[in-house]
């Protein structure tokens, strides 16, 4: 069961770090743009201090972080219009290079970057939807990837970062030899290296579950407890 948990958090952790800099690399190449994770973190840092939840704060009445209040006209001007770049005025603004009308104004010291306006360009495009509160939206179960040539031992996780790889032409790399494993492994859950004794019996166990059983080896040492209290501690 330890050694379950493990695995799904590291492999996790590394679809995170594979998607954030795909991401951060091409970001207009996403099938789906969705607000809370690609829109909103780009007017929170920007939009949000003077057209966002604050009315002491707020500029022209406008607040950017509320669907409603976005598609509002107001004197003939709407911020945002659905599909229609040309009639969103607050696009306009962004593309404006007039230091008077430009968003988010010079003095701000805050510039969108082209990777921020080809996001919200996509967005608005694609029919600038909203999201309410992420713990307020139900979950939805993705479809596990069918990889090629993939074995019957493919775990789901491992499924989805086969497809990203293959999606942006990469290759995994090849798994590692048993010293490096129980060496990573130690570290990463103890903080020490495996002793030349432990490498060697884990080189030569022929278990197919060695590896799982090592992990749940360290998880139940005092030398884990110490490792996750490290953090705590300082």
């Amino acid at each position: 069961m330890h050694a379950t948990f493990m695995r799904l958090t590291l492999s996790i952790a590394l679809i995170y770090f594979i998607g954030c800099n795909a991401f951060a690399i091409s970001a207009p190449a996403i099938a789906k743009l969705q607000f809370n994770r690609d829109v909103r973190p780009i007017l929170s840092e920007n939009c949000f201090s003077c057209h966002g939840f604050d009315p002491k704060n707020r500029k022209a009445e406008l607040r950017l972080d509320l669907a409603e209040e976005a598609y509002k006209t107001r004197k003939d001007s709407t911020a945002i219009v659905p599909h229609d770049l040309a009639k969103s005025d607050a696009w306009q603004l962004i593309l404006s290079t007039d230091p008077d009308d430009q968003m988010p104004p010079p003095k701000s010291h805050l510039k969108l970057s082209d990777t921020q306006r080809a996001t919200l360009k996509q967005w608005i495009e694609e029919g600038a939807e909203y999201q309410g509160h992420w713990s307020f939206i139900a979950p939805i179960k993705a479809v596990i990837p069918k990889i090629e040539g993939a074995n019957r031992n493919t775990s789901p996780i491992d499924a989805f970062i086969l497809d990203r790889l293959a999606k942006e032409h990469l290759t995994p790399s090849p798994e590692a030899d048993r010293a490096t494993l129980i060496r990573r492994v130690t570290l990463d859950l103890t903080g020490l290296p495996p002793s030349a004794r432990e490498v060697e019996r884990f080189s030569k166990d022929t278990d197919p579950k060695a590896y799982e059983k090592w992990v749940d080896h360290l998880l139940a040492s005092p030398q884990f407890g110490e490792r996750l209290a490290l953090d705590w501690m300082d």
